[in-house]
């Protein structure tokens, strides 16, 4: 598997600092751009172009470039308002598919990522102060660095995770059976209480508890217990209510949930995020140096 296309280049960091920490880059951002492939130079030349043009219109109209702040780590490469921290976009390091920077004036790169939402591949673009290879360089030490992670810790227990998120799902499927038989057994005491109530005309007397053979009162779901007096005449205190939010089954218990009593917090779609991470580290990071000033709209932004 080819994970990173690199021309005799070495790693600028160490792995402390892109694991534990981040790093940091300013740059103006001239956008993003959905584009046809996850791969080639071709592909982000054209969107590097259509961006500077939008980006030539806007400065015409007196806007200028916004400035943004890179986050670089093996979680991926945040893009944040450098006043506010605000993160605008976090583009997850198994999504990024391609990354380039121009050789000819050492300002701009580019990388594209698949969209979390759309899953369609978008094409961002920057513009640095002559640190667009290290920015490069950068982000292809990050993903070297989570692909290792991720093989030492996520991938060698994929298997056991897949099982827990079957194990959930029946779970869940069972939580689903009990409360519809919940609803039989609840629509059936209603049919027997219909079924008792007398005919119109007739003589209405205080109805009688019916009992069951060994004299006992049967239990009943929808209908409430009369409040009995207490020895000094007043009523007994209203029963404590549980929050609406516990949810019960049939027994009155908790359902039993694994992905809340252990110590790792697990997604409920945990077997499709894992194929995910999978088949992004699969299909690699291709860093490539390319020339993207092809026309006078290539001047400074």
């Amino acid at each position: 598997q080819t994970l990173c296309i690199i021309s005799d280049k070495s790693w600028m960091h160490t792995p402390e600092a892109l694991a534990k920490h981040y790093i940091p880059y300013n740059a103006k951002f001239l956008g993003n751009t959905e584009v046809e492939a996850p791969k080639g130079t071709e592909v982000v030349k054209d969107a590097v172009r259509k961006l500077k043009f939008q980006r030539h219109i806007k400065k015409s109209e007196g806007q200028k470039t916004p400035k943004v702040e890179l986050q670089i780590s093996i979680y991926g490469v945040k893009i944040l308002d450098p006043k506010t921290k605000d993160v605008q976009h976090n583009c997850q390091l198994h999504r990024i598919s391609f990354c380039a920077d121009d050789k000819t004036d050492k300002r701009i790169f580019t990388f594209i990522c698949k969209d979390s939402e759309s899953n369609k591949h978008l094409c961002y673009v920057f513009d640095s102060e002559k640190c667009a290879e290290e920015i490069t360089l950068t982000i292809g030490q990050a993903f070297d660095l989570a692909y290792k992670k991720f093989l030492e810790s996520g991938g060698k227990d994929v298997e056991t995770r897949k099982q827990i998120g079957t194990l959930q799902k029946r779970i869940q499927e069972l939580e689903t059976e009990n409360s519809e038989l919940k609803q039989q057994l609840q629509d059936l005491e209603e049919q027997l209480m219909i079924a008792h109530v007398p005919p119109a005309g007739s003589i209405c007397m205080k109805p009688q508890m019916s009992t069951d053979v060994f004299d006992m009162v049967p239990f009943s779901t929808v209908t409430p217990l009369e409040p009995v007096l207490a020895s000094n005449g007043c009523p007994p205190p209203p029963p404590t209510t549980l929050p609406p939010d516990i949810r019960k089954d049939l027994f009155g218990a908790e359902p039993f949930d694994p992905f809340t009593c252990g110590s790792a917090d697990f997604p409920p779609d945990i077997q499709s995020k894992l194929d995910e991470m999978q088949e992004g580290f699969k299909m690699g990071l291709t860093l490539e140096g390319t020339v993207f000033s092809l026309d006078p709209l290539d001047s400074r932004c």
